[in-house]
């Protein structure tokens, strides 16, 4: 591993290799392989790993004490990272007894094949054996096309949720929570949530105090548990007319400080009772009344999710004080800010997946 100061030269295949368990060292407590798709996603891999180097040693010494890792392929050839970034193998494909996990972390979904044939045999085999299988990121998305996930919810992030929904119209999923458990799969979102997901395991296999020293030097100011919900995503998305999509895109980038309707008429190139009557055919809605609800939106999401006060996320939702914003809050969902606040969230949610609906009451 970078950074690291023993020897991790690439070693043979699980089939050609002798086991590391039988070298005599001591086991580490956690034991992680990871597997790399072709334009796999830097940010999920480094996020993940160097919780894992952190919580493996003391200090910034990157030993492999307590955890080691291994960036498992059929082959010492450097796998390309969708920013562009080359990263060379350490291992083989090693034996799923030697290992707690076997981590698949995804990347780009539109650039052909991301695992090889045998690669994806593999993967059955450390199904067979028991081991957990954990798909980062679009990982998830390979396990399901290896026919891993059957039977099983996925977790995906609310941008590829569509995407998903295309791919495998029958296979149950989520886009309201950070990462999932079922059984022996473990299904991420990616982003920040793979931190999330690493210092939950470093908490099970090795210590609270141990997940919170990694987390604290890569300064995360708390861990999220896996249910807690991905920021809410933009309603751009689902839009079908370009120009109310970039009319959206505009206004969840003003939250804030609203900007005029008649500002983004004329950004659109329109005029204000054309970018009106646009408007209501396209989601129902004036200009006016989908500016507000996209600012509501917003606000629920801050008051389910985070603990600041009703005052703060007022002014960040672009309303001039607590009192309207109260009034506007409770007039939409019926329910103060703060009682919002006191309600579980599955409740408050009303048990609605986030990404696949859109609600205006």
């Amino acid at each position: 591993m970078p950074g690291s100061p023993i020897d991790r030269s690439f070693k043979p295949m699980a089939s050609d290799a002798p086991s590391p368990a039988g070298t005599g060292a001591a086991r580490p407590s956690l034991r992680v392989g990871l597997i790399l798709a072709d334009n796999f996603t830097l940010s999920a891999f480094a996020l993940f790993t160097d919780h894992l180097r952190l919580a493996a040693d003391e200090g910034d010494l990157s030993r492999p004490v307590r955890v080691r890792w291994s960036i498992m392929a059929r082959s010492p050839e450097p796998i390309r990272a969708s920013c562009g970034v080359m990263l060379t193998p350490t291992d083989g494909l090693l034996s799923p007894r030697d290992l707690d996990y076997v981590v698949v972390v995804g990347g780009i979904l539109h650039a052909g094949r991301q695992i090889d044939v045998a690669t994806g045999d593999y993967l059955r085999g450390v199904a067979e054996a028991g081991t957990t299988l954990i798909g980062l990121c679009t990982g998830s998305f390979i396990l399901c096309r290896e026919g891993l996930m059957r039977g099983r919810r996925t977790c995906v992030s609310w941008y590829h949720y569509q995407d998903f929904l295309e791919s495998f119209p029958d296979q149950a999923v989520t886009a309201d929570r950070l990462f999932l458990e079922d059984g022996d799969r473990i299904t991420c979102a990616g982003g920040a949530g793979t931190a999330d997901l690493a210092i939950h395991l470093i908490e099970r296999h090795l210590s609270r105090a141990i997940a919170q020293k990694a987390s604290q030097v890569l300064l995360f100011d708390r861990a999220r548990a896996g249910g807690e919900a991905q920021p809410h995503p933009p309603l751009s998305q689902t839009v079908t007319d370009p120009r109310v999509r970039r009319a959206s895109l505009i206004m969840e980038q003003n939250l804030a400080s609203p900007i005029a309707i008649s500002e983004l008429a004329a950004q659109l190139g329109l005029s204000t009772r054309q970018f009106e009557r646009l408007c209501s055919v396209t989601v129902g809605l004036t200009p006016g009344a989908l500016y507000r609800q996209l600012r509501l939106r917003y606000a629920e999401w801050l008051v389910e999710n985070t603990s600041r006060s009703i005052m703060d996320i007022a002014l960040d939702a672009g309303f001039a004080d607590a009192s309207h914003f109260t009034r506007q809050f409770k007039a939409c969902f019926g329910l103060s800010p703060s009682k919002r606040r006191l309600e579980p969230r599955s409740a408050a949610a009303g048990e609605r997946d986030s990404a696949g609906t859109r609600v205006f009451s």
